[in-house]
């Protein structure tokens, strides 16, 4: 049944897409929502054509597996915001999708929070929350400053509670409740293994995994799901660079692309999706699952 599920969002993924592509040639305007191509070859899937179309904000939208986000939103003619530090790659994603971006540095808690604020202002509500911002940085433990670790948390681990923190209160303050809503939450692979100097990284994501279920119960009042997703590797660029044992590891025998997280956040916010709450779901290629030893 998933199988052939993913194949009917293709099919009315790559119908969209001529449509788009035919109406481009023939010099029409494109109308008020822009649909970007994307140059991979494994497309976002996107949601029915009768579905309806959310109001969705995207936090580190410009680069990697946040542009992918929302490449696959817009794709689906849902209404995008994002928001990123990168002026310059947030422009050119905003230009390319039809994207609203924001320039924001998430550490800065009222830099956040205005932004949010001002994005609930203009639309009245806001149906999904992707937290997808995040740095990697590692360093030797013994190199490791007290306010390098607390720089990791507060770009990675509590933008997440600050975004679901001011939906759900703007959805407390009024009196007829969405009855729909969405936060999911980018996590890691890494919060549950890890390498020498990655004590920031893996305690952000290890928050996040932890923080998403709490919120899933916290939120529930307002019909909010709450779910994280787990990327393995992921190769955001030079993708035709990698080596063949590189693929070859992963039980999926490829790496993994940005696309493939775009695809689990669509899924994640279908409608009838709303039972999948509070979890984490992996996305690694069937890495994590693989028992590996070294020879001695």
């Amino acid at each position: 049944m998933a199988d052939n599920y993913i194949e009917r969002q293709r099919e009315q993924y790559e119908a969209r897409k001529a449509a788009w592509q035919q109406a481009r040639k023939y010099g029409q305007k494109k109308s008020a929502t822009v649909r970007p191509t994307t140059s991979s070859s494994y497309p976002p899937m996107t949601s029915k054509s009768d579905a309806p179309k959310r109001r969705v904000f995207i936090t580190g939208g410009a680069e990697g597996i946040g542009k992918a986000i929302v490449e696959a939103f817009c794709l689906s003619g849902n209404q995008v915001a994002f928001c990123d530090i990168n002026e310059t790659a947030g422009q050119a994603t905003a230009q390319a999708t039809g994207a609203t971006f924001h320039p924001v540095d998430v550490s800065d808690k009222d830099a956040l929070e205005s932004c949010m604020q001002r994005i609930l202002s203009e639309w009245k509500d806001i149906d999904i929350i992707i937290n997808n911002v995040g740095i990697s940085q590692f360093s030797p433990i013994t190199e490791t400053s007290v306010e390098d670790f607390d720089q990791i948390l507060s770009i990675n681990l509590r933008p997440v509670f600050i975004t679901s923190r001011l939906l759900a209160i703007h959805r407390k303050e009024h009196s007829s409740p969405n009855p729909y809503g969405r936060i999911i939450n980018i996590c890691s692979t890494r919060y549950l293994m890890s390498e020498p100097g990655s004590e920031g990284y893996a305690a952000s994501k290890g928050g996040i995994y932890s923080l998403t279920h709490a919120l899933a119960l916290s939120l529930s009042e307002w019909k909010i799901t709450v779910n994280s997703i787990a990327p393995g590797w992921i190769q955001t660029h030079d993708y035709d660079q990698l080596r063949p044992e590189d693929h070859s590891q992963h039980p999926s025998r490829r790496v993994g692309k940005p696309e493939d997280i775009a695809r689990m956040c669509l899924f994640l916010c279908e409608e009838n999706n709303d039972f999948i709450n509070g979890e984490n779901i992996t996305v690694d290629g069937g890495m994590t699952k693989k028992m590996i030893y070294e020879d001695i």
